[in-house]
Formats: C-alpha cells, sequence, structure tokens
C-alpha cells in the first residue's frame, strides 16, 4: 500500500509544485527537504524503537503518512505540500529509503536464515517495486492531484491498520547515543554507501520525471508508462539477484550490476532524443537495483547480531542526509549548465563508489556463510 502511493507521487510531486508556482531550482530544494524530513524521521525512530518496540514504531510512522495526506488534500500552499511530503516519508526515488525500510530490513534479517535471506530481502523489494510501478500506471490514467490524495489517505489508513495487527515483539536496538554507530565497519561503509546515495541524489524519480518533462515534453500518460516501466524492470531483476549473488557473491553482485547501470545513466546525458534517453534509463533500471538486497544481505551479514539495527538505521540515515544534498545541486545545474547534467555527475559519482567498496571490503569475511 505504502510503495504503490510512493509510486504516483513521486512522479507527482514536482510537476504539481510547478503548477503551484514553484521555480526549477525550488523542485530541487523541495525534493531536498524530502529527503531531509525521511532522515529525520529515521534518527527520530530510534528512541522510540527502543522503548516501544517495532510494532508501535510502524504504527507511529504509518500515522505520519495520514497526516501528509491530509495536508496534501486541503492546502495549495507549495510549502505546506513540502512539509508535507516530509512528514509523509514520501519516496522521491524509484525505490524506498527511511525508517520503514530500516526497521523492516531488520526484522526480515532476524526472521529468515541466511542462506535465505538475500532471495526473502528480494520479494520483499519485488512487491514494493511491482505496487510502486502499479501506483506509476495509475498516474498517468487518474485526472487530478485530489484523487491521488485521496488515494494516498485511504492507503495510509491500511497501512496503519496492518502495522496495529503485527505482533508487539520489541527490537533489541542497543542506542549508543551518538549520531553515527561507534562500529569502525559501520561507519565505513556507511561513508561507501553514503557516496552511492549523493550520486543517486541526482537522478532521483522525482527529477528524472522533471527531466523528461521539461527536457522533451513528455505527457502525463507518457511519464505514466514510462515509470511503470521503470518500476516493472528493477522488479523484475530483483528476482535474478539472489541467482547470482550464489554464483559470484554479495560484492561482486552489487558491483557489476551497477557499474554497467551507471554506463546507461552517463548515456542519459548525451541522449539525442526522447527514445533514446528512455531506453537508457530503462536499461539502467533494468540493472541499478540488482544491488539492493545485496547490499542490505551483507550489511546483515558482515556485523554481529546485535549491531544490525545500528547497521541499518546509521546506514539509512547517512544515505537520506548525502542524498538530500544532491538535488538542489541539480537543480541548480539544470538551471545553470544543462539540463541533462545531473545524469552525467550521478554516473560518474556512483561508479567512484562502485570501485572503491569493492576494493575496500572484497577480502572483509562475512559473519555468517
Amino acid at each position: 500500500m505504502r510503495t504503490f502511493c510512493y509510486g504516483f507521487l513521486g512522479v507527482l510531486l514536482p510537476i504539481y509544485l510547478t503548477g503551484l508556482g514553484m521555480s526549477t531550482a525550488g523542485v530541487g530544494v523541495s525534493i531536498t527537504l524530502t529527503l531531509v524530513g525521511s532522515a529525520i524521521l529515521t534518527y527520530g525512530v530510534r528512541k522510540p524503537l527502543e522503548r516501544f518496540g517495532t510494532r508501535k514504531a510502524l504504527v507511529a510512522l504509518s500515522f505520519l503518512c495520514f497526516a501528509s495526506a491530509v495536508l496534501f488534500l486541503v492546502s495549495r500552499s507549495p510549502w505546506v505540500v513540502v512539509f508535507a511530503a516530509m512528514i509523509g516519508n514520501l519516496a522521491v526515488s524509484v525505490g524506498e529509503t527511511g525508517p520503514f525500510l530500516s526497521i523492516e530490513q531488520v526484522i526480515l534479517a532476524r526472521a529468515i536464515p541466511f542462506e535465505k535471506r538475500t532471495a526473502a530481502l528480494s520479494y520483499y523489494h519485488f512487491v514494493g517495486y511491482g505496487a510502486a510501478a502499479l501506483g506509476a500506471a495509475v498516474y498517468g490514467l487518474v485526472s487530478g492531484a485530489p484523487t491521488l490524495f485521496a488515494v494516498f489517505l485511504v492507503a495510509s489508513i491500511v497501512q496503519l491498520g496492518a502495522f496495529w495487527q503485527l505482533s508487539s515483539q520489541r527490537v533489541e536496538h542497543k542506542n549508543s547515543g551518538r549520531f553515527f554507530s561507534s562500529s569502525p565497519v559501520i561507519r565505513k561503509i556507511a561513508a561507501l554507501f553514503s557516496l552511492d546515495s549523493f550520486g543517486g541524489g541526482f537522478v532521483l524519480q522525482s527529477l528524472v520525471a522533471f527531466y523528461f518533462y521539461k527536457r522533451f515534453g513528455l505527457t502525463k500518460e507518457a511519464l505514466g508508462g514510462v515509470f511503470f516501466a521503470s518500476q516493472i524492470l528493477p522488479a523484475i531483476s530483483l528476482l535474478l539477484a539472489p541467482w547470482l549473488a550464489k554464483r559470484i557473491g554479495l560484492l561482486n553482485t552489487m558491483v557489476s550490476t551497477h557499474l554497467v547501470s551507471n554506463g546507461f545513466l552517463i548515456a542519459i546525458a548525451i541522449a539525442p532524443s526522447p527514445a533514446i534517453a528512455i531506453a537508457c534509463w530503462l536499461g539502467r533500471q533494468l540493472l541499478s537495483q540488482m544491488d539492493v538486497p545485496t547490499r542490505q544481505a551483507y550489511l546483515m551479514a558482515i556485523v554481529d547480531d546485535s549491531e544490525r539495527e545500528d547497521a541499518a538505521l546509521t546506514t539509512t540515515l547517512t544515505r537520506t542526509v548525502t542524498q538530500a544534498v544532491s538535488p538542489s545541486i541539480a537543480g541548480w545545474a539544470m538551471s545553470a549548465m544543462s539540463m541533462s547534467a545531473p545524469f552525467a555527475f550521478g554516473g560518474i559519482i556512483k561508479t567512484i563508489y562502485d570501485i572503491t567498496i569493492w576494493q575496500m571490503f572484497r577480502k572483509v569475511p562475512l559473519k555468517e556463510t
């Protein structure tokens, strides 16, 4: 329910804000603020998670989604809309980040044995991407933002009720009180994940939708089709990730698929036509998310069980914080340099990340085999 709504809201947000009178640079800033909100929620959920347990933390986050939907419906002030996106942890990228993901990946890591964990995380993301793809398709079919905001409101209520039905388990989270984890391994890999996320922030779904809308004049229906496909392709590729990881390893799967996808990303910057640009975007999407379940399984496998909450929350927090910086730079680059510049920036930065993480972690042993 959550990612279904993110599928249409991530495409709708920049275009809706433009309709309310916001500039291109302002759209970049608004996406940055949305990610800042996600980072604040990711950090802020630590204490409630420790004190009240998984179920109540997830219910509280769902209530914020409900409040976000209400604000979307009652206000046409662009900055109120941005605030609503912040508290609703609105996903402006293909794929989700933030507190929901942090909590849910630890729940799965504890529930699933190591040998089945990559597959379980792949199925988890497969469902999420599939739902988001349907949401993107709905965006192209439904007329009027208020209707979509109403769907988000109903979905938030359903999600809140579903989380309320979870068992009231407590997560054994040992909060150190530090902003970052004290573990050297976690700090190092969090820094590298942040570099990847900083590069990814240049090509978030909302910015890409805005690029196709401004650069090539794609219609609402065309945008819905493009982003339906761009969610379906990574969903399909996620099913291949466990197979590939068993044959070449988690880290090699992360790096090899990512490098090829970055080549497609850079190619978008020089694409002469919308057809070629869309083909490169879809090629990138086919490969770029195969590292998501493998990255999460790898992270859970190189830390002790007692460190998993810290690892998940610290890496998610640092990824979101650094990703929040990029959209403002991308908005400026689109205005001052070229509409295509963010694709080149993002692809180059993410390539540097791939090479660096392979060099630094290729000899680090897994704690589970």
